[in-house]
């Protein structure tokens, strides 16, 4: 009985099939660059750590990140949105 050799990984893919394939990975769009924000809004507690100015009953630090929440979905719409024909 004759031993198969495994195939070789480079033989099984086509030629540009890693290179596309890295391509697609790397989204280089500037759009994306907006995703960061909502990342250094809530990044640093210093900013919100504190009871004051309450909205209604609610202290500060609470509505601040539910504020971040919303902005953040916000701002992943208009990415999407605009690299949406990048895909």
């Amino acid at each position: 009985m004759a031993v198969q050799e495994p195939p070789n990984a480079r033989d099984a893919n086509p030629p540009g099939a890693a290179r596309t394939a890295a391509a697609r990975r790397v989204n280089s769009s500037p759009w994306s660059w907006l995703l960061i924000v909502p990342f250094i809004g809530v990044l640093i507690p210093a900013f919100y750590n504190k009871k004051d100015p309450e909205l209604g009953d609610v202290p500060f630090f609470y509505w601040y990140q539910m504020l971040w929440i919303v902005i953040s979905v916000a701002i992943t719409i208009v990415v999407y949105r605009a690299t949406r024909g990048e895909r």
